[in-house]
């Protein structure tokens, strides 16, 4: 088994996918922050927690496989039809208007979007940390002894 088969990385990976992808959708928030009738949108992370665990329990932590299926036709797919993640970054894109809507119908309030994105990045760091982390350890543990 290849190190980018153990389950860890794999949800760790499409932890970052999905991060990667939701910064993609509050950047498109904040770019119609004056379209009338623009209604703000996020990736739903809780159905992607629900279905990265029941596919981590489905596979099971010792198969090394998660893998998740396309369950709405109006999941992002990626472009390249596949997926290196394990995880395969079909990402449910929901409405969520933030706290106030304009009188032209636009429900993106900047401040708010803001703090999505700098949730999204920290959440982000913190998924890339432990990866990086993980992979030391992986190679401390290959290394020979005394170095």
């Amino acid at each position: 088994m290849s190190i980018k088969g153990l389950a860890i990385f794999q949800v760790l990976r499409g932890t970052m996918s999905m991060l990667g992808e939701r910064q993609k959708v509050l950047a498109r928030n904040i770019a119609n922050a004056n379209t009338p009738g623009f209604v703000a949108k996020d990736i739903d992370s809780k159905s992607f927690g629900r279905a990265l665990s029941g596919a981590i329990q489905k596979n099971g932590a010792s198969s090394g496989h998660v893998s998740l299926k396309v369950s709405d036709p109006a999941h992002i797919h990626r472009s390249n039809g596949s997926s290196s993640t394990g995880v395969s970054g079909n990402f449910k894109i929901i409405t969520r208007p933030d706290s106030e809507t304009t009188l032209n119908g636009n429900s993106v309030v900047l401040e708010e979007q803001v703090m999505h994105v700098a949730e999204t990045r920290m959440r982000y760091e913190a998924a890339a940390g432990l990866y990086e982390k993980s992979m030391g350890l992986l190679r401390l543990a290959i290394s020979r002894p005394g170095r």
